[in-house]
């Protein structure tokens, strides 16, 4: 009865450790900086099948500064 048990709770344990998964990263948003400079979010989706949401994490914000083309 107790191997049933252990059996039971590892499987358990391993199938609740692999219902969710990363994908990305994804630009999730593109703004102006207000000094003529762009600044880029992008953050890695996660999915958690357990229950059933999509949700952004590890998000970073990167800033470009723009310059006039000289011709």
């Amino acid at each position: 009865m107790r191997k049933l048990l252990a059996a039971s709770l590892i499987l358990t344990a391993v199938t609740m450790t692999g219902c969710s998964s990363k994908a990305g990263p994804f630009v999730t948003n593109i703004s102006s900086d207000g000094r003529g400079g762009l600044t880029v979010e992008k953050c890695m989706v996660r999915l958690d099948r357990t229950i059933n949401t999509v949700e952004s994490s590890d998000c970073t914000n990167t800033s470009i500064a723009l310059s006039s083309a000289v011709r």
